[in-house]
């Protein structure tokens, strides 16, 4: 299966520039004012807790922005992405910030072999578990990764919002791609990208996979982590659903009507006890 990991690095090699020049990442905010936090960190903060003189790694990094965030709360950080023109563009914008950030590549799955072990925490942001064909196996690389008592921090887009067909008009919720996992991906050809640009894009066909909430928890379970919190949020930190979703004063964008019908993202904490 490893013409997904061609395919879906090919889309996020296209689309990296593009997302450090967009307004959307706000990277020239990060050279400008040096307590500034992407707003997904932001969002993060009173679940996140204390980092100072935590040695952590941000599995799936992009262009670093959550990475550098991080650091900025007192973190010795690693970002990791199997996307080199995303790592490029993190390494600048780890530059422009005056972040002390070591970033690596490689796909997930390999994280361990590249990356070492024995960190405080693994942080992984939102729209990262989709692109991972094996939820079970990113658990036990998760597992590994962490040394006894460290932790798992993740905000992730809910696998019931994934599901939703999002260019269905009005304001029904159609169900229709798969919750739970399946082996073989769902295959998307689309053109644009989730944040504001005039660019075109050459490579748009993508794999991917939903993991449904009982999944997640369980290959946690099973890979040795014991569950600390699991919260669901009605906001999430791009217009998911074009034309049926308002900003919040956030950054978040959250379902227009009746909200409340809907997770739209959640966070789980999970330490490993032995």
């Amino acid at each position: 299966m490893s013409d997904y990991l061609d395919v879906n690095r090919a889309n996020w090699d296209d689309r990296a520039p593009a997302h450090a020049a967009s307004p959307s990442y706000a990277v020239s905010r990060f050279a400008d004012d040096p307590s500034f936090l992407s707003e997904t960190v932001t969002f993060d903060l009173p679940l996140l807790g204390s980092l100072t003189h935590q040695r952590g790694i941000h599995l799936q990094c992009h262009i670093g922005t959550d990475t550098v965030s991080l650091t900025r709360l007192g973190a010795t950080m690693t970002g990791l992405d199997f996307s080199g023109k995303s790592l490029a563009e993190a390494r600048r914008v780890a530059e422009l910030a005056g972040a002390d950030v070591r970033f690596l590549e490689s796909d997930v799955y390999e994280a361990v072999a590249v990356a070492g072990t024995g960190y405080d925490f693994v942080y992984t942001g939102i729209g990262a578990l989709c692109w991972l064909p094996d939820v079970a196996r990113w658990a036990r690389v998760v597992a590994e990764l962490l040394r006894p008592g460290g932790r798992l921090f993740i905000r992730e887009g809910h696998p019931m919002l994934w599901a939703i067909d999002e260019e269905v008009p009005g304001s029904d919720l159609i169900v229709n791609y798969p919750y739970f996992e399946r082996n073989e991906p769902t295959v998307f050809t689309e053109p644009g990208t989730y944040v504001e640009t005039d660019v075109a894009f050459t490579h748009n066909t993508t794999h991917s996979w939903n993991h449904g909430l009982g999944e997640v928890v369980t290959a946690l379970l099973d890979a040795g982590l014991t569950l600390t919190g699991l919260v669901e949020h009605q906001s999430v930190p791009w217009e998911a659903m074009p034309g049926r979703m308002h900003k919040l004063p956030n950054g978040e964008w959250q379902l227009t009507d009746r909200p409340d019908r809907l997770p739209h993202t959640y966070t789980l904490q999970a330490i490993r006890t032995d």
